[in-house]
């Protein structure tokens, strides 16, 4: 007999009066009175949402604080086999867990999932905030790669992917940019893991992409011209960036000190002088700007 499994439950906390009056007025107080602040962004609609990085358990709670806080429903993926455990498994299913069989039989839990997302993403046409939650690291133990299973996802139901951290640092939880998906998986990665080496977890020495400190203070006209170069998405001559960035006087300085933070590469050939985006810049741009 084929194993039955498990179906990821469409009603869960967020949907009760519980969560939009108790639960949230608790989570209001607790960041108060702890210092934490959730970020400004709240993106509308369904999205996949990645939380990195992941070193404590107690990165879910807070990330559960700020989708409360923002009125988001979250579903996230867990070990089916805990989902099946009398009394605990219907609370973690009641908490929005998305049961994953990890073994060899469970190959078609990634087509189940993008079925499940598909029909979620029509019930959020009306706005309503929908994020399936994926840590890419995939525990909280030290790693050397991602897990890309969240790109695939994004990309094969056409949905964006949203950043979200919990910083232990400035004590900030929540989504910090809406990255749409290229098409190009090993730029799109490197670029999102390179904004998060300036979120330090609650262990940092134990998160991947390892912490490499905050991010560089950048005055207004030097994030004008990240944005430039994002946008240029290749290299670019000193004029055309000043054109693109609309930087009246962009001196060559200016560019230098980008160059020295790490945020620009300087290219010279035939003794003419381009810049592009390192991916430390691509990863400070995705802090910059709440979108792309």
């Amino acid at each position: 007999m084929a194993k039955q499994s498990l179906c990821i439950r469409e009603k869960t906390i967020f949907d009760g009066i519980f969560t939009k009056y108790f639960l949230k007025s608790l989570f209001a107080i607790w960041f108060k009175l702890a210092g934490w602040k959730v970020c400004k962004l709240a993106p509308e609609g369904a999205g996949v949402a990645i939380a990195a990085p992941h070193t404590s358990n107690w990165d879910f709670i807070y990330a559960l604080g700020a989708a409360i806080l923002q009125d988001v429903k979250i579903y996230f993926s867990i070990k089916d086999s805990l989902c099946k455990v009398p009394l605990l498994g219907r609370w973690l299913m009641w908490l929005g867990a998305i049961p994953i069989d990890r073994s060899s039989k469970g190959a078609g839990q990634v087509q189940q999932i993008k079925k499940f997302i598909e029909s979620q993403k029509k019930h959020s046409e009306d706005g309503r905030r929908v994020f399936f939650l994926f840590t890419p690291e995939g525990t909280r133990s030290t790693v050397k790669k991602w897990k890309a299973g969240f790109y695939h996802i994004a990309q094969g139901c056409n949905l964006p992917i949203f950043l979200a951290k919990v910083d232990y640092l400035s004590k900030e939880t929540g989504v910090f940019h809406t990255f749409k998906v290229t098409g190009n998986k090993e730029e799109d990665i490197s670029a999102i893991q390179a904004s998060y080496k300036s979120i330090q977890g609650k262990y940092p020495k134990l998160q991947f992409p390892h912490y490499v400190g905050c991010l560089p203070k950048i005055s207004d006209s030097e994030a004008a011209i990240i944005r430039a170069m994002y946008s240029i998405k290749g290299v670019a001559t000193k004029m055309e960036i000043g054109t693109k960035a609309k930087v009246a006087e962009l001196s060559s300085n200016m560019l230098t000190l980008l160059v020295e933070k790490g945020l620009l590469e300087k290219i010279i050939t035939n003794n003419v002088s381009t810049y592009q985006l390192t991916f430390a810049g691509r990863g400070c741009f995705l802090h910059l700007s709440p979108t792309a």
